[in-house]
């Protein structure tokens, strides 16, 4: 049962308890394991790679079919039904449509005695998207994954994902990388595909950033290669955080809760009510919604160790406690919530009004889902455009501009002690002179 604190003393131990569930003794554990994999496919490759998928993934290939050919992918047109493709194509254009507002601009600035300063972004050369697999198919972490690599400009963009039976890729997977603009695919998963990524082996090119959300093993992974590649962020398991008040449906909300909840058994579901009334009708719903859930074990671990309602005394002390934690996805279900929006500070997503599910901004609103998790929302940001792009400085003085700061340069560069620092603009001072 989803439990309801009333006792504010204890609301923060646990929301911190559930903010940590990730970072634990079995964690240290597992990165001994990934180190291993990252420095065995680094030294052996396809060999590497192939002895993991047998091992994790229980799925025996060989090299040359590590690569999805052209004719799955064109197979996997006739596996998808009209409805699916549908969907996936509406969702393709509202993620494109969002994502093409937040590409950057470079820019220029020409200034005073012909000085010239700017800003230019460029695309990576690779980027490497992870899509996970085992529990479920995602289509729609593709699509959230490769639009922004795509309205980027990214010149190749490599697809790697887990090999179910037969080392069969979910066709939907691989129409929503065909609709999204990917065709270089894959079938691997776990650490030993952010290590293929990261290093490049015989058949799976190196890429400069990957992205995307993995198990424990891909985000560890993806936290011990960052510096020889870049990466999006470290994703943990999935987590809402609702604030509602005494006009909520209490139907809706649970439902919510589940949606969250049924991602995964650390998956945290999290209510912060005024009302003591719906918190106990919300309590309710979500027991009678779970009766015939078809992910209902999983479900119930989630909602027994990371579920929670919390009594406050105001929808000010629930904006504090939702700053603290930091949500992934935050759903403000108030009767005035752009009143409270000031107020929220730290949120990956943030979801409001009634009919604002989280659910639509998993599938197809237009921003990413892939956002930060674990209270990194505090520092960090959704995936973008921005994380398949680098910027560049542009600078340009004219003689009559050096000449106006090279007193100033030649201080500073005494003061930290490099001479030549000093003499390379005392140099062409007195050549002009």
């Amino acid at each position: 049962m989803l439990r309801i604190i009333t006792q504010q003393a204890d609301v923060r131990a646990e929301l911190q308890r559930i903010c940590d569930r990730t970072h634990d003794e079995q964690v240290l554990h597992k990165e001994a394991t990934v180190r291993e994999v990252l420095q065995a496919v680094k030294r052996q490759g396809d060999k590497a790679v192939l002895h993991y998928t047998a091992e994790f993934d229980k799925q025996t290939l060989k090299a040359e079919e590590l690569r999805v050919t052209g004719s799955e992918l064109d197979a996997a047109y006739q596996q998808v039904s009209k409805e699916l493709m549908g969907a996936i194509r509406i969702a393709c254009r509202q993620i494109e449509a969002f994502h093409r507002q937040r590409v950057p601009k470079s820019w220029v600035h020409f200034g005073d005695d012909e000085i010239v300063l700017g800003k230019r972004y460029t695309p990576v050369d690779r980027a490497g998207l992870y899509v996970p697999g085992g529990r479920a198919a995602y289509p729609s972490t593709v699509l959230m994954n490769a639009i922004p690599a795509k309205v980027a400009a990214v010149p190749h963009v490599v697809m790697v994902t887990p090999p179910g039976s037969g080392g069969a890729i979910n066709p939907a997977v691989l129409v929503a990388a065909q609709e999204a603009g990917v065709e270089e695919i894959y079938r691997i998963g776990g650490a030993q595909a952010i290590a293929a990524l990261a290093y490049g082996t015989e058949t799976i090119p190196k890429v400069n950033v990957i992205t995307g959300p993995g198990n424990i093993y891909v985000t560890l992974a993806k936290k011990l290669v960052y510096g020889t590649v870049g990466i999006d962020s470290l994703a943990g398991p999935s987590e809402v955080l609702v604030i509602a008040d005494e006009t909520a449906n209490p139907v809706h909300v649970a439902a919510d809760l589940l949606a969250q909840a049924e991602h995964d058994p650390m998956a945290a579901a999290i209510l912060l009510t005024t009302d003591a009334a719906l918190a106990k009708n919300v309590q309710l719903a979500l027991e009678r919604q779970l009766v015939d859930h078809p992910r209902r074990i999983d479900t119930e671990k989630a909602i027994a160790h990371y579920g929670l309602i919390v009594v406050v005394e105001s929808l000010q002390a629930a904006a504090e406690l939702s700053n603290e934690f930091a949500p992934e996805h935050l759903e403000l279900e108030i009767k005035d919530p752009w009143a409270l929006l000031p107020q929220i500070r730290h949120a990956g997503a943030i979801f409001l009004g009634y009919s604002t599910p989280e659910a639509i901004g998993d599938y197809l609103a237009g921003p990413n889902h892939i956002l930060p998790t674990s209270g990194a929302a505090r520092y960090a940001s959704a995936l973008g455009v921005e994380t398949f792009l680098k910027h560049s400085s542009i600078i340009q003085y004219s003689q009559t501009a050096l000449q106006n700061v090279a007193s100033a340069i030649d201080v500073l560069a005494t003061a930290e002690g490099l001479p030549s620092h000093a003499d390379s603009v005392r140099r062409r001072i007195q050549q002009e002179e």
